[in-house]
């Protein structure tokens, strides 16, 4: 073999690691908020997802997308959906540890902290079968608006076994909810919907219309919005009836994304489809409401995941690769981009376990207008994690043999699902506007750390002055939540995270002129030590 192709200077992949535990900052929040009993199942499942086998899967899923069958050979009309099998081996593992359901099912202290660090850990492999995992565990808390529908579904829905395949639900092992809420005409903007409802003599409804973007559409069950005679209601459309018959739900294609790509994502036409009434006719954004609230959640989970894998994948290679006669770990300026990196993962992982606690400990207040500010921050920045990770690697990044293209293609998704960022924006103000002890109680939150650090007052009694001024609110109200996230941020980080990482992020993303490209921290913040708790340890 001649010399030109002996491979030196290459990192090995980074497989065969505890994901769980090389997080330290997920496994720090973990054991703050109340979760400690969950430490041995995530380090098991961490094991697993950091396996080469399972992150061989998440490639598999993405390379082999999914496939619609609108017709059997015979030409009926069946409207299913074919996945590669590593799809379904990703499923079966997120099923059979309870990412869907644990919540619910096991209601210990800090249920939904051991549950989002599930699903963040499992979610290494990859993001988009994240997608009806995060649909099924936000669907309960909706249906139980109607005891008999809850009755019904949710026990299904609970189920710790991954049974794919359309039967009749009574009959199947599990089962998996999807949501339909969107329409081409309107979007985000759901009162606008066309799909209408129609009264039968049994009780239920029959809906006609066309939904623009519902996610996995071989789901068993799926809340949708249409318009009933007492305006926009939610409703329960099974893909069997209990009779055994298909429910009308005509695929009309599938959606071409840019990342997601293991995930269908569809169109699908209701034409007479029968249908049950979830609460209140015209109350269906009030009975919705609690799933999107929920899936908002996990899409903070998922970036502040993508950006620990970003981050860990950029670290890991800089800390094999050698350039200029140093590893790339060792030369001061590659050190500055990865610890700044690594402080933005760090800010959103905190945030991320912190609102789960507050989700497990009911805090109305906080968790209304804290969530829109995580969904809308969190998801806004791990595109740029992204972007500068994929650079750490040179040209290796931009190439899809390597796994930053996947997850870079993959950053903006989350930002756009359950309310691109305007629409998070301006729910942050309603939520100011309209739940009684908002302000308070997120001031309340930051004031913990009052008095730690002299830039995160000084910060704090900012936000304070431009929350006094209400003129031009909407047109200012990006800076607004920007301003009020960096400040959580800030104050969680000074109260849980290392001296080191609390400094640096006070120093640039609240002292300093930050707002340049990463890498460009302050002089005299100790990266070494960042770095360091970044890095994935590998066996």
């Amino acid at each position: 073999m001649a010399a030109t192709h002996e491979v030196t200077n290459q990192p090995p992949p980074l497989v065969d690691y505890d994901v769980f535990t090389s997080d330290v900052a997920l496994v720090e929040g973990v054991q703050r908020h109340n979760a400690g009993w969950a430490i041995e199942d995530l380090a098991a499942l961490g094991r697993r997802a950091g396996s080469e086998e399972c992150q061989q899967w998440g490639r598999l899923a993405n390379t082999n997308p999914p496939h619609l069958v609108t017709h059997d050979r015979y030409g009926h009309r069946i409207d299913e959906v074919e996945f590669h099998p590593a799809w379904h081996q990703l499923m079966t593992v997120a099923v059979e540890h309870g990412l869907h359901s644990s919540s619910w099912t096991r209601p210990l202290p800090g249920a939904h902290v051991a549950r989002a660090a599930a699903f963040s850990v499992w979610s290494h492999t990859e993001g988009g079968h994240g997608c009806p995992i995060s649909m099924t565990h936000a669907a309960v808390p909706a249906l139980r608006v109607d005891k008999t529908l809850a009755d019904e579904w949710v026990p299904r829905l609970m189920s710790n076994v991954y049974d794919p395949g359309l039967r009749i639900p009574s009959e199947k092992a599990g089962c998996l909810a999807g949501m339909g809420m969107t329409e081409k005409q309107g979007g985000s903007d759901v009162r606008t919907n066309t799909t209408r409802a129609v009264p039968a003599a049994d009780g239920t409804y029959r809906l006609t219309g066309h939904k623009w973007f519902t996610s996995a559409p071989m789901c068993d069950v799926f809340l949708v919005l249409a318009q009933a005679p007492g305006g926009l209601t939610c409703f329960v459309v099974p893909r069997i009836l209990p009779d055994g018959t298909r429910n009308t739900f005509k695929i009309q294609r599938l959606k071409d994304k840019l990342g997601n790509k293991s995930n269908a994502s569809s169109e699908p036409e209701f034409d007479d489809t029968v249908a049950w009434r979830l609460g209140d006719e015209g109350a269906g954004v009030r009975t919705i409401i609690e799933m999107v609230t929920s899936t908002r959640l996990d899409c903070v989970i998922g970036t502040a995941t993508l950006m620990r894998e970003a981050v860990a994948q950029a670290t890991h290679h800089a800390r094999h690769r050698q350039a200029f006669g140093k590893y790339l770990a060792d030369q001061p300026l590659m050190r500055m981009v990865l610890a700044d990196l690594a402080i933005e993962s760090e800010a959103a992982t905190t945030l991320m376990t912190r609102l789960a606690a507050a989700v497990d400990d009911d805090e109305g207040a906080f968790k209304r207008v804290g969530l829109a500010v995580g969904k809308y921050w969190v998801c806004k920045r791990g595109p740029n994690v992204a972007a500068e990770a994929l650079e750490c690697f040179g040209g290796n990044g931009f190439v899809e043999d390597f796994p930053m293209a996947q997850l870079y293609r993959e950053a903006p998704l989350n930002s756009i699902w359950e309310g691109s960022g305007n629409v998070n924006v301006l729910d942050v103000l309603r939520g100011l506007a309209r739940e009684p002890g908002a302000w308070e109680a997120f001031r309340n939150e930051v004031a913990l750390a009052a008095g730690a650090d002299a830039r995160l007052d000084a910060a704090a009694t900012s936000l304070d002055d431009e929350m006094s001024d209400t003129s031009d609110i909407e047109v200012r109200a990006r800076r607004l939540v920007e301003h009020m996230a960096l400040v959580l941020q800030g104050s969680l980080l000074v109260r849980y995270a290392p001296p080191a990482v609390a400094d640096a992020f006070c120093a640039s993303r609240l002292g300093g002129d930050w707002g340049h490209a990463f890498g460009t921290l302050p002089s005299g913040v100790d990266t070494a030590a960042i770095v360091e708790r970044a890095t994935p340890k590998v066996a």
